[in-house]
């Protein structure tokens, strides 16, 4: 074999010198500055060249006028005597050379690492911070939810000096500043939370460092991708089972969209609090819920939100030994839900008669938690005179749905509404997906309750709609096709609502219509088509996912309200509980409702249901000292079992 000359061996020595990097570069022209300098020294000490006069200096001056010579090119003007010229002309040039080169590296090194800043990969150094990971259209919502509930967080005083405030860090595989420029665009105000944003893989142990997990208050994972619950999967194991892992539980919030994957990933987190939203299933109920009670969706979202009212818990010493019924009538500014025995049990509406207990803490709608204040009335303001004591409420009749269009959640919307009608209702799906009768009879073996009739169709088709004749159904559901593109999904569910309010505004005959959104940003032009009830899939999940991060007690809540078995909640005629067309306080209203076994936590001014900016008519947590005139067609919202 050959051996390597000289030459190839100190050019493989010098590529790989060369290679270090900046600081490598840097130490070696500082090594051929000091060599040049010290050979100059050499010669003008050795050769005996005078340098002022007649003078020969020492090795140490000489060594120093060949410094200045080499960073100031303008001092070799005033040498004199040839040899001392030359010298001093070799050592300036090279100065201009290293100097030149000094400079480009130093410019080269900045502008890399200006470079990488902008590519957000330097370390988060935060505490109790908020760490999303992932970046879909959801995180828009969550961001906004998570600024709003920030705003009641009063910064820490540390040393006499004001912290910063809340921080939120976003970490995902892309683009930093596009990440920060697209958050400027949705979101103009943050107010006193600082947002970050840092480039990396979620599910690679090292990048994940870069947002700082381990010292992060609460984790929300975005599903993404073509395998969204994979990623969500990978992701939690990437915390959980990290070598660097904190001793103290994280708290983790989730969604998954196959009911599968959720044993695996409560397995995952087994030392965790890990909370996972099974999104198809949750969507499907709440479809199915809200189609057949117009406004409910409104609700849901007013009480999921952070724009308003909230749902928080307190320990209430003041209340121990009496009943839930008194406790209800106990509150002027805030509305109680429920209570949270002290094994950690969720009972929302319980028996008017259940005694609440030591350590017991009830659950109330409040503006914020320290606004849930006894009221301490002597004497509650009842109108018993406007009590209807003999309401009861109608039996239910058969009804009549249709489902156009159709995706995942399909199959269980209809089980879901199997649970909820009338013995004789009618169920009628239309879609273009083939042979699609045989798949809901596979996933709905009993249906008891309604009759279903299956057509193949192009939902868009106004001639469609004439014909199917759909203002004598009593409620329509639009379903997005996830199997499209979301735009393309969306803009189906909007021209086919455009059709359904057309055709409703022509026909005296109401009929209820809820659709499902998948992107956000198609809300407004949902508003527009003046459809005063609708679901956007995503945007209630992100709801559901910033509130469970700043309180995970609410899963209990959220998992209770959506439960098919036990209390809901319900739009029912206010004719029932008070009289209408006169004066009546929420003291009363509450106490009507108290009397059926029922919970009351709002109302709905009908008068303003097409109304975007009063929500629809809905208000929840009402004052229950003001007093409102309710019309006939109006409706109470109440926790009940039926």
């Amino acid at each position: 074999m050959k051996q390597p000359t000289f030459k190839q061996k100190f050019q493989y020595w010098f590529d790989n010198y060369m290679s270090r990097g900046a600081g490598a570069l840097i130490g070696g022209l500082a090594v051929l500055s000091t060599i040049v300098i010290f050979i100059a020294a050499a010669v003008i000490r050795i050769a005996g060249i005078p340098t002022d006069g007649d003078a020969v200096p020492t090795f140490g001056e000489a060594a120093w006028i060949s410094l200045m010579r080499a960073m100031d090119a303008g001092n070799i003007g005033g040498d004199s005597g040839v040899g001392l010229r030359i010298v001093m002309f070799v050592v300036t040039l090279s100065g201009i050379f290293i100097l030149s080169t000094l400079i480009g590296i130093l410019s080269s090194g900045l502008q890399s690492r200006i470079d990488q800043l902008r590519k957000g990969r330097s370390a988060v150094l935060e505490n109790d911070h908020t760490l999303i990971l992932g970046w879909t259209p959801q995180v828009f919502t969550v961001i906004s939810e998570l600024i709003l509930a920030n705003e009641s967080r009063t910064p820490a005083l540390a040393g006499g000096a004001r912290e910063s405030g809340a921080v939120i860090v976003v970490f995902a595989d892309h683009d930093k500043v596009e990440m920060e420029d697209a958050i400027n665009d949705r979101i103009e105000d943050t107010k006193n939370t600082r947002i970050i944003c840092r480039s990396g893989n979620p599910i690679d142990l090292n990048d994940l460092e870069l947002g700082s997990p381990h010292t992060a208050r609460s984790i929300i994972i975005l599903s993404e991708g073509a395998d969204p619950d994979t990623h969500v999967i990978k992701s939690v194991l990437a915390i959980t089972n990290n070598p660097n892992r904190r001793e103290a539980p994280y708290h983790i919030v989730t969604q998954i969209h196959d009911q599968k994957n959720m044993d695996v990933v409560k397995m995952l987190g087994a030392k965790d609090n890990v909370q996972a939203i099974l999104t198809t299933d949750l969507i499907a109920r709440v479809v199915a819920q809200t189609s057949r009670q117009s406004g409910l969706s409104i609700v849901y979202t007013e009480l999921m939100n952070f724009g308003g009212d909230e749902i928080y818990f307190k320990q209430e010493p003041n209340l121990s030994g009496k009943t839930y019924g008194e406790a209800m009538l106990a509150f002027e500014t805030s509305t109680l839900m429920g209570l949270r025995k002290t094994d950690g049990t969720i009972m929302m509406n319980p028996p008017m008669d259940t005694r609440i207990q030591s350590g017991d803490q009830i659950f109330a709608i409040a503006e914020d938690d320290d606004k849930i204040q006894l009221s301490n009335l002597s004497r509650i303001p009842l109108d018993e005179s406007l009590i209807l004591q003999n309401g009861k409420a109608s039996k239910p009749k058969p009804e009549r749905g249709l489902i156009l269009g159709w995706n995942r959640s399909g199959a269980t919307i209809v089980r879901e509404l199997d649970n909820y009608v009338a013995k004789g209702s009618e169920l009628t799906v239309v879609s273009h997906i083939y042979d699609l009768e045989k798949q809901i009879r596979l996933d709905n073996k009993k249906i008891v309750n309604q009759k279903m009739k299956v057509m193949e169709g192009d939902i868009r088709d106004r001639a469609l709609l004439e014909k199917l004749q759909v203002t004598e159904y009593d409620h329509v559901i639009v379903l997005a096709y996830s199997h499209l593109e979301v735009q393309e999904a969306d803009a189906i569910t909007l021209v086919t609502l455009l059709h359904l309010r057309d055709i409703a505004e022509k026909d005296e005959t109401p009929f209820s219509i809820i659709s499902e959104m998948l992107d956000l940003r198609n809300r407004e032009l949902a508003e527009a088509a003046k459809v005063d009830d609708f679901i956007v899939s995503e945007h209630l999940i992100s709801l559901m996912l910033a509130q469970l991060s700043e309180n995970a007690e609410l899963m209990g809540v959220f998992t209770d309200i959506f439960d098919p078995e036990g209390a809901e909640v319900y739009l029912k005629p206010i004719g029932d509980y008070v009289a209408t067309g006169q004066p009546v306080n929420f003291y009363t209203v509450t106490e009507a409702a108290r009397r059926r076994g029922e919970t009351a936590i709002g109302y709905r001014l009908m008068s303003e249901s097409r109304d975007a900016e009063k929500a629809y008519g809905v208000k929840t947590n009402p004052n229950k000292a003001e007093k409102v005139t309710f019309a006939p067609e109006d409706k109470l919202v109440v926790i009940s079992e039926g």
